[in-house]
């Protein structure tokens, strides 16, 4: 399952049948931006799609969609494409336990064959475009920054690895929008106290996990590489950058290195973000390119965000569930799962035994103040052990037939809340919406009291037989004359 690099997964991806080579021409507005809304459309089996024939471009590629399903996600984990997002949840809550993963130094890396330092024209070297419509210009939408932090520069695990989005200004200006939040804003304060420009590296086409990791809330002392290398069971290759101290991943298609200026802020935005609506102009910080490298034949990775279901939310979906899943047990082990998928954990669907009381609400309270559950969890949704929170169909059932409005819905005013939610006001503030769709325990109670029908274990033998016979039956109906 290990793969060393972004190619080696898009090979696999192909050979899996989850990678398709468009090569008509196509403009980059609109139809790149189609293409990848196209794939998106496809959460489960979606394919990975690259382009090479995008008018205005000399033969640059571009890929799209690469975590855009959860087949390709169950491929990058080494499981069948045809695993359920419940088993993939699992696998990789199991996996997150194995932090440090290994991390190796390599010299003449990859991401190094072609070095720019004066003359940088990203218009040129990338085949960008408009992710959506009326985005303020054309967007890095998937790519790694990477920072150290000024207080602390030798301490590896202090290496942050973000996505942020980051707006093209000039040919080699760019515009970097992060939320306090962040951790890249504590690095950015010590830099700024100082009055010193803060080195960054920004990477296209990393290591598939690498991706993954670099979306995930981990503590700010816990390092992305070393997730990423607990999760894919392989070591993650770095090299120093070529312009600062910064460790760059050794394999990416293109490292974009440079400084982001002290105490100036610029004009960024509008984007279509993560919640399918677009953000207003801000006030945030630029990127003095310093230095452009790339291998040889280089791949362009870029992401569409827009109204969901995209390739973001299966980006950053499984990475969301995990940490809070992890961070509740470590004080409540009656959790038994959590669904954090929707636009990076605005709505989390958990999954509880209730001790006692009350008690579900309790874990709605602990998950709020956890580190990603305070600026995001807006509306939390409680239920019951055995409701399987990846399963719609079960939650809404629990929605129906265990709620009380008048005792199971709690309200809590003047929250942090995530500035691109529409539905914060003023921008960065919100509240908390708590629904316990759990059946009560003692001393609660609910009158009159009805047994639930349990459900049928195991079931996955009929269901991978009843399958193979419907296969069978499509395949003799379609032979016949």
């Amino acid at each position: 399952m290990a793969f060393r690099d972004f190619r080696e997964f898009l090979k696999k991806l192909e050979e899996e049948g989850q990678l398709v080579r468009y090569s008509e021409p196509v403009r980059p507005e609109p139809d790149i931006r189609s293409l990848a809304r196209a794939a998106a459309d496809m959460p489960d089996t979606g394919p990975a799609v690259i382009l090479d024939n995008i008018r205005g471009y000399k033969g640059q590629q571009l890929a799209l969609n690469v975590h855009g399903s959860w087949a390709n996600y169950a491929i990058m984990l080494g499981l069948p494409k045809t695993t359920p997002l419940r088993e993939l949840f699992y696998e990789v809550a199991r996996r997150w336990e194995r932090y440090p993963g290994e991390v190796r130094r390599v010299t003449n890396p990859a991401c190094q064959e072609n070095v720019i330092t004066s003359g940088i024209n990203l218009y040129e070297l990338l085949p960008l475009f408009k992710v959506n419509p009326y985005d303020g210009g054309c967007y890095l939408s998937k790519a790694i920054t990477v920072s150290g932090d000024p207080d602390d520069p030798d301490n590896f695990d202090k290496t942050n690895l973000g996505l942020y989005r980051l707006q093209v200004q000039g040919p080699d200006t760019i515009g970097l929008n992060v939320v306090p939040a962040h951790d890249l804003v504590i690095q950015l304060r010590h830099a700024e106290s100082l009055n010193r420009p803060l080195p960054i590296a920004i990477c296209l086409g990393a290591h598939p996990m690498l991706t993954v990791t670099s979306c995930t809330p981990i503590a700010y002392d816990k390092s992305e590489y070393k997730y990423a290398g607990a999760l894919s069971g392989a070591p993650q290759e770095i090299a120093k950058a070529v312009t600062c101290n910064l460790d760059v991943p050794a394999w990416a298609e293109y490292v974009l290195e440079g400084e982001i200026t002290p105490r100036l802020r610029v004009t960024e935005g509008p984007f279509a973000d993560m919640t399918g609506s677009y953000s207003s102009l801000r006030a945030q910080f630029r990127v003095q390119l310093k230095a452009v490298t790339h291998r040889n034949n280089p791949i362009f990775e870029n992401l569409y965000c827009g109204r969901p279901w995209t390739e973001h939310d299966t980006l950053t979906g499984l990475s969301t569930c995990v940490p809070m899943y992890h961070q509740l047990r470590e004080t409540m082990p009656e959790v038994k799962a959590v669904n954090a998928l929707y636009q990076h954990g605005l709505t989390v669907i958990v999954a509880v035994d209730n001790r006692f009381g009350g008690y579900a609400k309790s874990v709605a309270m602990r998950l709020a103040s956890t580190p990603h559950g305070v600026p995001y969890a807006k509306n939390i949704l409680l239920v019951d052990g055995d409701v399987d929170p990846f399963d719609t169909l079960q939650v809404r059932w629990a929605l129906s037939t265990r709620v009380r409005p008048e005792r199971d819905v709690t309200v809590i005013h003047n929250t942090p809340g995530h500035p691109s939610d529409p539905s914060s006001d003023p921008p960065g503030m919100s509240g908390k919406l708590i629904i316990d769709a759990t059946t009560p325990a003692y001393p609660d109670k609910v009158s009159p009291k009805y047994r639930t029908v349990e459900p049928v274990p195991n079931l996955d033998v009929y269901r991978k037989v009843l399958s193979e016979m419907q296969g069978n039956l499509a395949r003799a109906v379609g032979a016949k004359p």
